[in-house]
């Protein structure tokens, strides 16, 4: 017989067949005793802890009753399983080894990633989750939580060790969200987010708690997340070494022949007449687009979303005055989604189309997965123009391209936000016209740059 308190409670015969347990008295009853495994629990607490203040009359009776339901179930559903529970005085034993927050301690003892993650697979939810507000289970359920939060982040720190920094990046974001306040939390998704190239959304993360530790506990971030944020604000090149195993540059290609993505120059059109009124807002999208994976433009139509988006990709697809080498060195594409009818889940077959890639890169199937294998180890910028008629099927496809194409990113342009985690909205504001009435080419220039 097997016993599940990571989630809700639930007993599995060894064959894995279900057992129901019936009645919510009998289900606490289970709870308790699972809670005290092993160790004799007083019949006088068991009609505590399942009745309060409100015993029945002939309480020690109506607690036999339950034991014997619970010992029926459990019989019923495994003959001789009945005397997993006994009568000890002055009260009763669960007598068993099978329980999955025993096997989840037992995998968490180890440091190694496979047993690490092993661990937390056996979880199906909030420990207790069905009666995780009685007394009697609040104690364990809540030195599991913690247990289970300590176990993300051993597992977290090994495998930033072994360089899966966009990958911890992203699996650390809800967690991050869900509890703002743990620094030890915050600070490797600190470290996973900076070593990924994401230094901007590093520094807004550290800033995010030190404005909430200030505001809800008056208190200031610890002192190792203090010299963390120093490292990362004097870009401690430390903090995003390659891993001890990484392999060499030269080896971080597909197998077989190189993927048609690799050959294809930036496909961004050639620039007709210069963009005028746009200086800053080009200048805050480069630097915005070498730190953030996914930055949308948006805007009404007509607004110059498209002209600004493709200024931009053209100007962060050439190398920083002394950088050697572009940030993009797999280039800077372009993929026009304005054709597609309303809802059309080709978007993947257009990007595909856009950077001519075909079966040369080795993997058949869906275009999804076709293009992320052709993109899974490329350094690239695409811009996908006119996301609002698509926009599910692009934020679906946008979202699988930031979870296993680390070197991809992403220039939306839409008129509404894909609504991603991580993604940085960028409202487009209308060009003003020139003061100067006067200035007739430059108000030419302008209307054009709509």
């Amino acid at each position: 017989m097997q016993f599940g308190v990571l989630g809700p409670l639930a007993v599995t015969t060894d064959a894995g067949g279900p057992v129901t347990v019936p009645g919510a008295k009998v289900r606490a009853l289970l709870a308790d005793l699972l809670a005290n495994r092993n160790q004799v629990v007083s019949a006088d607490r068991l009609i505590d802890d399942l009745w309060g203040d409100a015993p029945p009359a002939n309480a020690a009776g109506a607690l036999q009753v339950r034991v014997s339901q619970l010992r029926k179930a459990l019989d019923d559903a495994e003959p001789g399983a009945r005397d997993l529970v006994e009568s000890r005085p002055p009260g009763y034993v669960l007598r068993t080894t099978a329980v999955d927050a025993d096997r989840f301690a037992e995998l968490s003892g180890a440091g190694d990633v496979e047993r690490l993650a092993a661990a937390l697979e056996l979880w199906r939810g909030e420990p207790y989750a069905d009666i995780a507000d009685a007394e009697f289970v609040r104690a364990e359920a809540t030195g599991l939580a913690e247990r289970r939060l300590a176990v993300h982040e051993r597992l977290a720190d090994a495998r930033l060790a072994r360089g899966e920094h966009d990958l911890v990046a992203a699996d650390l974001a809800a967690l991050v969200a869900r509890y703002p306040l743990r620094e030890g939390l915050r600070a490797l998704h600190l470290r996973a987010l900076y070593a990924a190239g994401r230094q901007s959304e590093a520094l807004d993360s550290y800033a995010d708690l030190r404005d909430r530790l200030a505001d809800e506990l008056g208190l200031d971030p610890g002192p190792d997340l203090v010299a963390l944020h120093r490292r990362i604000l004097a870009q401690d090149a430390g903090l995003s070494a390659p891993p001890r195993s990484a392999p060499p540059a030269a080896a971080l290609v597909m197998p077989g022949p190189p993927p048609a993505a690799a050959l294809v120059r930036n496909s961004i059109p050639a620039r007709l007449d210069e963009l005028v009124g746009r200086a800053e807002a080009l200048t805050e999208l480069r630097v915005l687009l070498a730190g953030r994976r996914l930055v949308t433009l948006v805007g009404p139509g007509g607004v110059g979303k498209t002209r600004l988006a493709t200024e931009a990709a053209r100007e962060a697809g050439t190398a920083p005055d002394g950088v050697d080498g572009p940030v993009f060195p797999d280039g800077v594409h372009l993929v026009e989604l304005a054709a597609l009818p309303a809802g059309d889940p080709g978007v993947a077959d257009r990007v595909l189309a856009a950077l001519d890639v075909h079966e040369s890169t080795g993997a058949g199937g869906a275009a999804g997965g076709r293009l992320l294998a052709a993109l899974r180890h490329r350094r690239l910028l695409l811009v996908l123009d006119n996301c609002e008629h698509v926009v599910e099927p692009a934020a679906d496809l946008v979202a699988r391209l930031l979870r296993d194409a680390p070197g991809v990113t992403v220039l939306a342009t839409s008129r509404e936000p894909l609504g991603l985690t991580g993604e940085l909205l960028w409202d487009v504001p209308p060009l003003a016209v020139p003061a100067d009435d006067g200035d007739v080419d430059a108000v030419r220039r302008s209307a054009a740059a709509r």
